[in-house]
C-alpha cells in the first residue's frame, strides 16, 4: 500500500490533476470515480488507484477483478483527487486522438459538427460534449484557447462522453472552416445579426454549428466563415443564451430533422 504523498506515482497524479502542461507532456489525464473507471476503454487505461477503504468495502471485487491497480491509504488518496468526496477509485488514462476525417463519423449519416471558439467555462465544454453524444454529433473542433477538455471538471461533466465523441483542438479555426466547405459541409452561426429562425434551416446534409465565447460571442473572422447566420428567438431583455444551452438547441434541431 502506498502511504506517502512523496511517492513518485502519487506526485504525478496530483500534477496531472492540477497542471495542463503536465497533461500535455504526459499525454494523460485523470478520471475519478466508478462510472469513469468503467467507461474508460481498456486500451486507454494506464493506471488505476484505489483507496484503502474502497478495497475493504464489499461489492467491489467484481469491479477490480482482473485489473492491475495500486492501493493507497485514505489520506493520500484524498490528496490525489480533485473532488471533495472521492469515490475511492481513480484512473489515469491516455488522451484519445482523432484525425479530422474521423470527426465526420462512420458514414452512416451526414456529418454533424460543432466548432467551439474560445469557450472558457469548463462546465460548458463538458456539458456540450455530453449533449453532443446524445444528439448524434459526429465530432467537435475546438480552438486552442478553449478550456482544456482534459481538466478534472470537464472530464466529470462529460460522464464518459469524452471517450465516445471525437474531437480535435485546432489553432486555426478559419482553416478548419475552409476545409469543411471543401468537404461539402454547410456552416451555420447563431448570431445577433441572424435573420432566419434556427428552426427554419435544413440540417439534414453535412452541417457544422459555430459556437462562440461566453462573453464575446463569435469573432467577426469566424462568423464571416458561416454560410448562414441564424437566430434563436429571445423574449424580454435577454440577448443570448448560455453557450451550452444554445448548442443543445441547435444540435437537437438537427437531430429532430434527421
Amino acid at each position: 500500500m502506498i502511504t506517502s504523498i512523496s511517492n513518485p506515482q502519487i506526485k504525478k497524479v496530483i500534477q496531472l490533476n492540477s497542471k495542463s502542461k503536465t497533461r500535455r507532456e504526459e499525454h494523460c489525464f485523470v478520471a475519478e470515480g466508478v462510472k469513469l473507471f468503467r467507461e474508460t476503454p481498456e486500451s486507454l487505461r494506464k493506471n488505476v488507484f484505489v483507496s484503502e477503504t474502497f478495497m475493504k468495502e464489499t461489492g467491489h471485487d467484481a469491479i477490480l477483478n482482473g485489473i492491475q491497480f495500486e492501493c493507497v491509504s485514505d489520506p493520500v488518496f484524498a490528496r490525489m483527487c480533485d473532488t471533495k468526496t472521492p469515490q475511492g477509485i481513480l484512473t489515469v488514462a491516455e488522451m484519445p486522438e482523432y484525425t479530422r476525417e474521423q470527426l465526420f463519423g462512420n458514414g452512416n449519416c451526414a456529418p454533424l459538427l460543432l466548432v467551439l471558439e474560445d469557450l472558457q467555462d469548463p462546465g460548458n465544454v463538458g456539458t456540450i460534449l455530453r449533449t453532443a453524444e446524445g444528439a448524434g454529433v459526429t465530432g467537435i473542433f475546438m480552438s486552442g484557447r478553449t478550456a482544456d477538455v482534459f481538466q478534472p471538471k470537464v472530464i466529470r461533466s462529460t460522464m464518459g462522453s469524452i471517450y465516445r465523441v471525437p474531437f480535435r483542438r485546432e489553432e486555426d479555426l478559419a482553416d478548419v472552416c475552409d476545409w469543411l466547405k471543401e468537404n461539402s459541409i454547410r456552416i451555420f452561426a447563431a448570431h445577433l445579426r441572424g435573420e432566419k429562425n434556427y428552426r427554419d434551416e435544413n440540417y439534414t446534409s453535412g452541417t457544422a454549428f459555430l459556437i462562440g465565447n461566453e462573453g464575446n460571442g463569435l469573432s467577426d473572422m469566424l462568423s464571416g466563415k458561416a454560410d448562414a447566420l441564424i437566430r434563436i428567438p429571445m423574449e424580454g431583455s435577454v440577448e443570448s443564451l448560455n453557450a451550452a444551452v444554445a448548442s443543445a438547441l441547435l444540435m437537437y434541431a438537427a437531430h429532430d430533422q434527421r
